[in-house]
């Protein structure tokens, strides 16, 4: 990780390496970022949300402008509801009018629900285009920008449909982060508190001793180059990256059950804490880890309980793209600092999330 004037870069060691950015200002740099990574583009197109469009929309376009570019965009209601196969294709019709070359780019001006649809439809849109990430949440900055995974919602679950496709860089400024509602902010502390779980105690700790918001640079930076390492290690998610799961099957089920009125960060906390008390019911986890993690996150004001069935919950979890034939891989903590993928029976899925809490 170097660290020049300022900005942190942090080097994503991916089949088609790319550096993420961290510093204040970067938003009014965008023009210029852009202009490095995608010296061939002649036009820029920015995908966002409705609310985020509000605040940074016209910042970054005239940015881009500046820079020489011409710039379109699309603004979608925000929210996980907007994540569908239906406003990817909207957005891939507006790309169309422009009409974009395989030369021009798009940006992805937003949380995770902009960043993971901007990436699929970079990936699809005439077989690829370049794109760039610039996250705007908490969430989105540690974890979903960084990485290549893009994908959008169907009926029978989240991310169903999408690629590993990698941006050209991710820009990364926390000064976006001022005008995040304080539940959003939260919502992503689940997944920095997510990073010291599975493999940094010392990280947990120092969550516990100084809240995140007040080292905020540091902490996008410590999560950052933890999910380096992971895509460096298995860039296809087909190993040891699925440690970034933990929470995640479990958390799924919470969103889809409350119908996604609960925000992605705050299924993830849940999850997390369920895992947590199946994992301490089974002699993995010792007492005092599941009671630290559960703590922390309650420090951060997150939820950790579940209303669902337990029931329900097995069904939805069932449809996710973890199961394999009659088998789904769980992250299973072992103590703070260290989890495990397992890999159990389906029909013992019900049992572990009855152990977490679900009736």
């Amino acid at each position: 990780m170097d660290n020049m004037e300022g900005i942190k870069k942090i080097h994503i060691p991916a089949g088609a390496p790319y550096e993420v950015l961290i510093g204040r200002g970067l938003l009014a740099e965008t023009g210029a970022r852009v202009k490095e990574v995608c010296p061939q583009a002649r036009k820029i197109f920015i995908l966002t949300d409705d609310r985020v469009a509000e605040l940074y929309l016209d910042r970054v376009a005239s940015s881009l402008a500046a820079a020489g570019f011409q710039v379109f965009s699309f603004a979608f209601p925000h929210g996980e509801g907007s994540k569908t196969i239906e406003t990817w294709h909207a957005a891939l019709d507006r790309m169309c009018a422009v009409p974009l070359t395989r030369s021009d780019a798009l940006v992805a001006l937003g949380g995770g629900v902009t960043g993971d649809m901007g990436g699929f439809a970079a990936a699809c849109y005439q077989r690829g285009i370049d794109y760039i990430q610039i996250p705007t949440t908490l969430l989105a900055m540690v974890d979903s920008s960084v990485g290549g995974k893009t994908a959008v919602d169907l009926a029978g679950g989240k991310n169903q449909v999408g690629a590993f496709y990698q941006p050209k860089v991710v820009l990364c400024d926390p000064d976006t982060l001022n005008t995040l509602p304080e539940e959003e902010f939260q919502a992503g502390c689940a997944e920095v508190i997510k990073y010291g779980v599975i493999g940094d105690a010392e990280f947990f700790h120092a969550l516990e001793a100084t809240p995140a918001k007040e080292q905020v640079e540091a902490v996008i930076a410590r999560c950052v180059a933890a999910k380096s390492d992971f895509v460096m290690q298995d860039e296809r998610d087909l190993g040891l990256r699925m440690l970034l799961n933990l929470g995640h099957t479990f958390g799924h089920a919470c969103e889809a059950c409350s119908g996604f009125s609960i925000l992605h960060g705050q299924g993830v906390a849940i999850g997390m804490a369920m895992m947590a008390r199946a994992a301490t019911a089974q002699g993995i986890l010792p007492v005092a880890d599941r009671d630290q993690i559960i703590a922390l996150l309650k420090a951060y004001g997150l939820p950790t309980e579940t209303a669902w069935p337990a029931a329900r919950m097995a069904e939805i979890c069932l449809a996710d793209k973890k199961t394999t034939g009659d088998s789904i891989r769980i992250v299973v903590p072992e103590r703070i600092g260290k989890c495990r993928i397992e890999k159990i029976p389906t029909g013992d899925l019900l049992r572990w999330l009855q152990l977490g809490g679900a009736k």
